[in-house]
């Protein structure tokens, strides 16, 4: 008896189960919430500041810190991002 997934990516996996879009989107929320942080401890930035910094209360700050909330708002991310002195660069890439 053989595996039929032996082989296969991992991508083609999650596709079959329909789970792939939903597990590159926790994905890339991962990587952003964790730059972000990073970036607010290198500036020795609490949560509180950084919320005062991008005019948004701490709760949104911290749904846009919670990795695995994948319902990311632009301008809040962004708006992180230059209160940061950083900029957002977005790509679409053939897959």
């Amino acid at each position: 008896m053989s595996n039929p997934h032996v082989g296969s990516r991992f991508d083609d996996f999650l596709a079959e189960d329909a789970i792939l879009e939903e597990a590159t989107a926790v994905a890339v929320k991962r990587v952003i919430a964790w730059q972000i942080e990073q970036e607010m401890a290198f500036q020795k930035l609490t949560k509180t500041a950084m919320a005062k910094k991008i005019h948004t209360r701490r709760a949104a700050l911290n749904r846009l810190l919670d990795e695995t909330d994948t319902r990311l708002r632009l301008t809040t991310f962004t708006s992180a991002a230059a209160a940061l002195g950083r900029q957002v660069r977005f790509e679409l890439c053939a897959i």
